[in-house]
């Protein structure tokens, strides 16, 4: 049977796991009656829930004679590391673009990496049935964006369609019969070549392990391409490092495949499938699994660094243990070091004292899924505020810089340029017409002046602005940038919050907790509507009178508190401020609980 190996890349919610679900629909995978989930690879909770891809995934169709293994990649840049491993097992990509959005960040973080790897991409217009489509002024951005990224000839003589996946169609014409996604499959046979592997079937054994995961039965799994040779379940390999040194020596227990959306054993793999093995106890991502007489190992993808850094601490506040379950030091330690393995792009440090970790990833995203991730599996943990690495490069300090792309109403671009250039440092790059009554805004921002922006540009926008980051390149040192310019309401008791006293205290700024909640001496409550910070008592309770005349009792009314998700905690929180999470509950503390010893350090200070 012929074989051919695509991803599906594209710009976050673009449409490429709908489109995956109806190309595996008209393929023949499922039964006539069969009951089908909606947005099939999207597995995992989280992804379900935020509608976006976090992991990647492969699938595997036939088409008339041909088997297409599909890998559906992740949109967003804090996940590049999936995305580059993904890329160097495919032989070509099919990109995804939005006909009324055009090219976003993110396609041209993803496409960069497919053309540098020399993969010739088919364009598909999606979504070219909504009302503000311009799927020509898509495809004009398309080109420019290949040739900016310095495209071949090759590469510039793209193929595309026009499609809707929701609707399950994809055509050469935008006015053509629009019936099924033939047009698709027969461009894939077409104009992705066969792996180049194919022809090495005859040499001894090699894979590169570019995915890892884990099964409760059969232990550690290595998801990889077979570059050349065959293998044989039950036969013995090695595993080699990056640099050639023997890490193991184990016998492969069993060989799967993707058939259609389910895992299916095989006898034997041949050079250009795409494989999951078992057996292993130490090999890792990036590995080479080889047949004993090989000994040079495969080159593998170099992998962007980490560009910011969080402290994950054990949670020491006065209601630690009552939600989770690990909240030892020792097992959120092992639970970060299982994530690094799997996760290239993440690295964890010990710190002194073995009570915290630092862990360097790409982006707040990154982190905030593998903070939510941990805390659903029962942990409590102390975030700290995020950090920007800094790197030294001839003698001066460079810091990283973000390319961001804002979609804004006309009226809000005033304010949005005015933050970005003024106090956090930006350089306005581009500046267009996006559409009807709408703006694109490019500007060049140090990663420091965009953590903790999102939510003030939400309120900036009127909750109507679309920010899009992505890393662009290391540049000196900006300056000092202005942090949180708000105090906050500190708890000077503990117990349980009293509706009388929050309502009194409502003219004092607003409140992130309201009335019968569990508060602690150093908990933060809320925002001070000054700059300074300020100790309130929310347990006072009403002075009893004798006085029982109607009218003396007034209905207490709170304001709706404040609550913010994870990444806002950790977005909004000062440098000697935590964000206490547990399975749950998200609380913001100050580091220092007791009053007198929170003066002394800030007189260290």
């Amino acid at each position: 049977m012929d074989l051919r190996n695509i991803a599906i890349i594209a710009h976050v919610d673009h449409g490429k796991t709908t489109l995956v679900d109806e190309l595996l629909k008209q393929s023949g995978v499922y039964r006539e009656n069969q009951q089908v989930v909606e947005r099939a690879m999207d597995s995992n909770d989280l992804e379900r829930e935020r509608g976006i891809t976090i992991l990647a995934k492969n699938t595997s169709v036939v088409w008339k004679d041909t088997r297409i293994n599909i890998v559906d990649t992740p949109g967003h840049a804090d996940f590049g590391g999936e995305v580059e491993r993904i890329l160097s097992m495919v032989d070509g990509v099919v990109l995804l673009v939005d006909a009324a959005e055009g090219p976003m960040p993110q396609t041209k973080f993803v496409t960069s990496k497919a053309l540098a790897l020399g993969l010739r991409p088919i364009v598909v217009l999606n979504k070219v049935d909504k009302p503000d489509a311009e799927p020509d002024r898509a495809l004009d951005e398309v080109f420019d964006l290949f040739a900016s990224l310095d495209a071949d000839e090759d590469q510039l003589d793209f193929p595309h369609l026009y499609a809707s996946g929701r609707s399950g169609w994809a055509d050469s014409e935008l006015d053509g019969p629009r019936k099924g996604l033939d047009a698709l499959y027969n461009l894939i046979v077409r104009h992705v070549p066969p792996p180049r592997q194919q022809s090495r079937k005859n040499e001894d054994f090699r894979m590169l392990a570019t995915t890892l995961s884990a099964d409760p039965f059969l232990g550690r799994l290595l998801t990889g391409r077979v570059e050349s040779g065959k293998l044989k379940a039950g036969a013995t390999v090695k595993a080699l490092s990056r640099q050639g040194q023997l890490i193991e020596q184990f016998r492969v227990s069993r060989i799967r495949a993707f058939r259609g959306v389910e895992y299916t054993d095989i006898e034997e793999a041949a050079a250009g499938d795409i494989i999951t093995i078992s057996g292993m106890q130490k090999a890792t991502v990036a590995d080479t699994i080889c047949a004993l007489a090989v000994d040079e190992p495969l080159h593998a993808q170099p992998i962007d660094p980490p560009t910011i850094s969080v402290t994950f601490g054990i949670n020491d506040s006065p209601l630690a243990g009552r939600d989770g379950k690990k909240v030892q030091s020792r097992v959120i330690r092992d639970r970060l070091m299982t994530e690094a393995e799997s996760n290239v792009a993440i690295r964890v440090e010990d710190t002194e004292g073995g009570e915290a970790f630092v862990v360097s990833g790409r982006g707040e995203l990154q982190m905030g899924v593998l903070i939510e991730n941990m805390r659903r599996e029962g942990f409590e943990l102390s975030i700290s505020r995020p950090q920007v690495l800094l790197r030294e490069i001839d003698g001066k300090v460079h810091e990283p810089i973000e390319e961001a792309t804002i979609d804004v109403d006309d009226e809000y671009s005033g304010a949005v340029i005015e933050k970005l250039t003024g106090p956090r440092k930006g350089d306005l790059v581009e500046m267009k017409q996006a559409g009807a009554g709408k703006t694109r805004i490019v500007a060049l921002i140090p990663s420091r002046g965009l953590i903790g922006y999102h939510g003030e540009f939400l309120t900036d926008t009127r909750g109507t602005g679309i920010l899009n980051r992505v890393f662009h390149s290391w540049q000196p040192h900006r300056g000092p940038i202005p942090g949180r310019r708000q105090g906050v309401l500190i708890s000077m008791e503990s117990g349980t919050s009293v509706a009388y006293a929050l309502w009194k205290l409502e003219d004092r700024g607003k409140f992130f907790i309201g009335a019968q909640e569990a508060v602690y001496q150093g908990m933060i409550l809320g925002e001070h509507s000054r700059d300074n910070d300020l100790e309130i008592n929310p347990l006072k309770g009403k002075q009893l009178t004798n006085v029982r005349a109607s009218g003396t009792d007034e209905a207490v009314r709170l304001t709706t508190p404040v609550r913010m998700s994870l990444e806002q905690a950790i977005a909004y929180i000062d440098d000697d401020e935590l964000v206490e999470v547990t399975p749950n509950a998200i609380r913001l503390r100050k580091r220092h609980l007791d009053p007198h010893e929170r003066k002394r350090e800030a007189k260290k200070a």
